[in-house]
């Protein structure tokens, strides 16, 4: 079996996202002052964890988040990086490029809730997840075909100054807020950036589809919150190879949306 991590990153601000105008895939604004800052930030915090794997959407603002958290890592600057369109924005068709105001308004008049509703050209949240099961079946094959004769009980892929203590530590209750947190034991470490929309279906489809463990105390409805411009999600996975291809034994969530790197960022 191999068991590693799973670090999603939703991308830094954009223009558009100041402006609450929606992009989806149609619309692709750079990141703003703000978003670059934000990327740098998400950097720095993560900046000791070894990622082994690292994949973005293509689209512009999700990969330069991910160049820029990978140009800050201890161990993974500088490695390639698989740029996957599985990973992009949901499509809100005709809804792109206007106010987000304009999507809830359609929404009210169709008499649905504004998440669940579709736009025209538009895709549906099933859709979405579809994209999101396919690129979960590429990355466990590929995760096993790379480190499947990793051993899962391996020192954690953390820099040299990262006592045993400290890993512990961020293995224990009391440290809900430490970046090691959940990473004790595991030694391949992959990271994910990708969009807002696309996380929340993400992270629904582990939770609700895949009954992965959720951190005790922590309401559902705060796990699958919208998550905030490099807000960070983790995950534990543990999968095996079959006759029939990869099978995946658990996922345990470790916490979603966390947004302390972001404490000292000037906001607009």
């Amino acid at each position: 079996m191999l068991r590693f991590s799973l670090t999603l990153v939703r991308h830094g601000e954009t223009y558009y996202n100041r402006q609450k105008l929606l992009q989806g895939q149609g619309v692709d604004t750079p990141l703003s002052e703000t978003g670059v800052l934000q990327a740098e930030a998400a950097g720095q915090y993560l900046k000791d964890i070894t990622f082994s794997n690292v994949f973005s959407s293509n689209l512009q603002r999700a990969r330069h988040t991910a160049e820029i958290i990978v140009g800050n890592n201890t161990h993974s600057s500088g490695m390639d990086m698989v740029l996957e369109p599985l990973l992009r924005e949901r499509s809100f068709g005709v809804a792109e490029g206007h106010p987000k105001e304009n999507l809830k308004n359609m929404a009210n008049a169709a008499g649905q809730s504004c998440r669940d509703y579709t736009p025209p050209g538009g895709e549906t949240l099933g859709q979405v997840k579809l994209r999101f099961k396919k690129f979960l079946k590429i990355l466990f094959k590929q995760m096993l075909e790379e480190h499947g004769s990793s051993g899962s009980d391996a020192s954690p892929g953390l820099s040299e100054g990262v006592t045993d203590h400290g890993v512990a530590a961020a293995a224990s209750s009391d440290c809900n807020s430490c970046v090691n947190e959940g990473l004790h034991g595991v030694s391949i470490h992959t990271l994910v950036v990708s969009h807002g929309a696309f996380i929340r279906v993400a992270v629904r489809h582990f939770v609700e589809d895949l009954k992965c463990s959720v951190p005790p105390e922590v309401k559902v409805s705060q796990l699958m919150s919208p998550c905030p411009n490099t807000g960070i999600c983790r995950f534990i996975i543990t999968v095996s190879q079959s006759e029939s291809g990869p099978v995946l034994h658990e996922a345990r969530c470790i916490f979603t949306n966390r947004k302390n790197h972001l404490e000292n960022i000037p906001t607009e």
